[in-house]
C-alpha cells in the first residue's frame, strides 16, 4: 500500500459514501485512479467491506474509563462472560503483565459508573482493580 492508497483509505473512513469525484479532488488525482485504486485495495483484501454508522454507534458516552481487572484462579472466561452481560461495558480485553484484563466502560454520569465499577467488584474471582478515566480520546479506531 502507498501513501495515495493511505490517504484513499483515510477519506474513505472518514465518509465511505463519498463520490469518486469527490474522493479524486480531495486526492488531487483522477477519477479513474480512485475506482482503480478501490478495485484494486477491494481485489487484494485490504479493503474487506463498507459498513453503516447508526447514531447510537457513534453516540459518546458522557463518562468513559478503563477498568484494569486481576483475576485470582482460572475464572476470566466466566468474569468475561459476566462482564459482556452489561449494559455499559463497550469492549473487553484481555492482556498479559500485571492485568487480565481491561474493560472500556460507558455511563451517562459519574454515579452510574461507579455503580458498574462497584458491581464489577463483586464478582468471584475479581481480585484486584483498578480504573482510569478517559479525559479525551486524540484517535480512535
Amino acid at each position: 500500500m502507498d501513501d495515495l492508497d493511505r490517504k484513499l483509505v483515510s477519506a474513505l473512513r472518514h465518509d465511505a459514501r463519498a463520490s469518486l469525484s469527490d474522493l479524486a479532488l480531495l486526492l488531487g488525482v483522477s477519477r479513474t485512479t480512485v475506482r482503480g485504486r478501490i478495485e484494486r485495495l477491494r481485489a487484494r483484501g485490504d479493503i474487506v467491506g463498507f459498513t453503516v454508522v447508526l447514531r447510537q454507534d457513534a453516540h459518546r458516552d458522557s463518562v468513559r474509563g478503563l477498568m484494569m481487572i486481576g483475576i485470582e484462579g482460572r475464572g476470566a472466561e466466566r468474569i468475561t462472560r459476566q462482564l459482556g452481560g452489561l449494559p455499559e461495558v463497550r469492549a473487553i480485553h484481555s492482556t498479559n503483565g500485571r492485568w487480565d484484563l481491561i474493560v472500556e466502560i460507558g455511563t451517562d454520569t459519574l454515579e452510574a459508573l461507579d455503580a458498574v465499577l462497584a458491581r464489577i467488584r463483586k464478582f468471584e474471582g475479581v481480585a484486584t482493580s483498578e480504573t482510569s478515566l478517559l479525559l479525551s480520546t486524540r484517535k480512535a479506531g
